[in-house]
């Protein structure tokens, strides 16, 4: 149990690749809080099926939702978790200045002011991880704002592990390649992600658990040693 004792803050935990890294901290021994949207019957039942998590509703649209959000861990946190997103398909020549925005303040914006709100609270040799995505090195028609989106947080992430450095809090980024959420099937046709299974050196989709075990590692004491990096969590589909 090698987070015994350690608090993490997970955001976009009440299903696919969220809920497998709640379920791996938990199991790892830390008190994990959770941030849900909207569907609370999900979010409970992983906070009553996961011992030692709980839920809280906070929307990444909307920064105000930070304050809720980090309410449970005023009295400290070791581990943030920047999970949650949201990726929308469209051709560039469809795209909008209000889709723009929504965009890259739930990929972007909110995840950069979830570090700034958590530095005062994270204990020194903390953990910091941000999801993002193969995308931004392998790019596909129709996913400019998903794409730029996460490329933007992955820089992000290497001026945090510079800034937070000092104090021995480790900032990485962990990108999937084609994981089998409900994320990667809304926006990918059947065809798509039989192509994406057959091209992996694995020959299959990833799994949640696969990332959330990328995750764990960097979130351990193991992890140390480990910052400022994209580790590429996507099977072999890129080598």
């Amino acid at each position: 149990m090698t987070l015994t004792g350690r608090t993490a803050l997970v955001t976009g935990g009440s299903r696919g690749i969220g809920r497998a890294i709640v379920e791996e901290l938990a199991a790892s021994g830390a008190r994990v809080v959770f941030t849900y949207r909207q569907d609370e019957e999900a979010a409970g039942k992983v906070a009553a099926d996961i011992p030692g998590t709980t839920a809280v509703r906070a929307d990444q649209a909307d920064l105000s939702s930070l304050d809720a959000m980090f309410a449970p861990v005023r009295a400290g946190l070791d581990i943030l978790v920047n999970n949650a997103s949201i990726a929308t398909a469209a051709p560039i020549d469809q795209l909008t200045p209000d889709e723009f925005d929504r965009v890259f303040t739930i990929n972007t914006k909110f995840p950069l002011f979830a570090i700034r709100a958590a530095t005062p609270l994270l204990r020194d040799g903390g953990r910091v991880v941000n999801v993002s995505t193969l995308n931004t090195v392998s790019q596909a028609p129709g996913l400019a704002l998903y794409c730029a989106s996460k490329a933007a947080l992955e820089q992000i992430t290497a001026v945090a592990a510079r800034e937070l450095g000092p104090r021995g809090i480790t900032v990485n980024t962990v990108s999937p390649g084609a994981t089998d959420t409900d994320l990667l099937r809304s926006v990918n046709p059947p065809e798509a992600l039989k192509a994406a299974a057959a091209m992996t050196t694995l020959g299959r989709l990833g799994r949640p658990a696969d990332v959330a075990a990328v995750v764990g590692f960097l979130c351990s004491p193991k992890g140390g040693w480990i910052t400022g990096q994209n580790i590429r969590a996507t099977g072999g589909l890129a080598v």
